[in-house]
């Protein structure tokens, strides 16, 4: 298993401090990851601010410190649009995706990352189950042109749970779409993270980390001078400070043979803050806690 960061992490999208690509790669060489996952947007990998010079720029720089570009993340929702029905937005995704794709080649990445979609009426849920699945095996079809790999990721609200998350990618059916499964949502929905990662195992090209605490949330209510329960509130904290039962998810890896990417991301508000030395910090103690389950 090879230990990545995701660039999303210095992306200053939750006030964290932010880098640019070559001085993200420069940091992820001093922190001592192996591998990068960049972000497929702005501030990072912009189809719109990234021509071939500045991806030749970018694979120089991974060369020069050792470091290998392993992913590279998009950000679909295949269900998004549905009041503007007259807009192509699945198609405009589609070819967002290829894009990645062609990044990608000529960065010698091998992953593209997507998601499914996000829930829109529940009336709907079979439609956008479909739609989802039709727009990923030919995102799927698209980035095997390229010689890249197209990895979904259980994020959105399509498929989201463990099984339904497995029938999806049975009925995506396509050899060209691998798994890229996290324990943090099957954690937070109360799922057994062993035989979750024992299962999808052997489908998997990459899983992203992050930990968290829980935080119980109350609201007042005056007539019954009593509170009543809110969804928790998760804070992120460096892997293995918080409630994921990582080391039964990796037994779990191990066991059905994984040996893919291993990425940390800091993608939510932190704990400690997100100014550069905190997020290197906990960059470095979770690195440290990634060789421990992996074994290196």
């Amino acid at each position: 298993m090879t230990p990545t960061l995701f660039s999303v992490s210095y992306a200053g999208l939750w006030g964290q401090h932010q880098l640019d690509p070559e001085a993200f790669i420069e940091k992820t060489a001093a922190l001592g990851y192996s591998a990068v996952e960049l972000m497929g947007k702005r501030p990072h990998l912009s189809l719109l601010d990234t021509d071939e010079a500045a991806l030749d720029k970018i694979k120089t720089c991974a060369s020069a410190h050792q470091v290998e570009i392993a992913t590279i993340a998009g950000y679909t929702n295949f269900t998004g649009g549905k009041s503007a029905s007259e807009v192509p937005f699945v198609e405009m995704q589609i070819a967002y995706v290829r894009s990645m794709a062609r990044m990608a080649k000529q960065l010698g990445a091998k992953i593209v990352r997507v998601f499914t979609g996000y829930a829109t009426d529940p009336e709907a849920y079979h439609e956008d189950w479909e739609q989802c699945v039709k727009a990923i095996r030919e995102c799927a079809a698209l980035a095997e042109d390229y010689g890249v790999i197209l990895g979904v990721q259980n994020h959105h609200d399509t498929a989201i749970s463990c099984d339904a998350y497995v029938e999806f990618l049975n009925d995506v059916d396509h050899p060209n779409c691998r798994a890229m499964f996290d324990p943090w949502v099957p954690a937070l929905h109360g799922e057994d993270l062993y035989t979750c990662a024992k299962l999808l195992a052997p489908r998997m090209v990459q899983t992203t980390l992050a930990d968290y605490i829980r935080l119980k949330r109350f609201a007042y209510v005056p007539g019954l001078v009593n509170y009543r329960s809110l969804p928790e509130m998760v804070r992120a904290v460096p892997v293995g400070e918080g409630f994921l039962d990582l080391e039964s998810f990796f037994k779990g890896l191990k066991e059905g043979g994984f040996d893919g990417y291993v990425a940390y991301e800091m993608c939510s508000p932190l704990r400690g803050g997100g100014d550069e030395a905190n997020l290197d910090k906990t960059a470095e103690v979770s690195l440290e806690k990634i060789c421990e389950l992996i074994g290196q």
